[in-house]
């Protein structure tokens, strides 16, 4: 009887759907090279062969790149966006600043309750009555 090894994380798996590449590597891949085959043909006339096919070669890097480069089940552009969330977006040094609610309880108690002296309509506001 043959032996096939099961991965015991299912969630590891990739679907292939053609030539052994996923959906996602396909789409990367044509578009990479709806880009970069116009790239070359236009400007092999103008700057030479060697350099047309490395000007392609540039402009479809960045695709090939975003296709296969994973790190820890995360696609390239997920890391890139982590990336620059920790380096631009949010500060480098977040100051530890806490509400210190029994400091606001023990101001107030030193400084007696605050009752409001007048009221909006410039009359006196009604004594608070004591309960006995």
């Amino acid at each position: 009887m043959a032996y096939v090894p099961v991965p015991r994380d299912l969630s590891t798996i990739k679907v292939k759907i053609l030539f052994g590449l996923s959906l996602r590597q396909l789409v990367c891949f044509g578009s990479a090279a709806a880009v970069g085959v116009p790239v070359y043909f236009l400007t092999r006339g103008s700057v030479g062969n060697s350099a047309a096919v490395l000007l392609m070669i540039g402009v479809m890097l960045p695709a090939f790149f975003i296709a296969m480069y994973e790190r820890d089940g995360q696609p390239a552009e997920k890391i890139l966006i982590n990336v620059l969330r920790a380096r631009w977006f949010f500060p480098a040094q977040r100051p530890y600043r806490t509400q210190n609610f029994y400091s606001l309880i023990d101001k107030e108690v030193k400084s007696g309750p605050q009752v409001p002296k007048e009221t909006a309509k410039g009359k006196k506001a009604p004594a608070a009555k004591s309960k006995r």
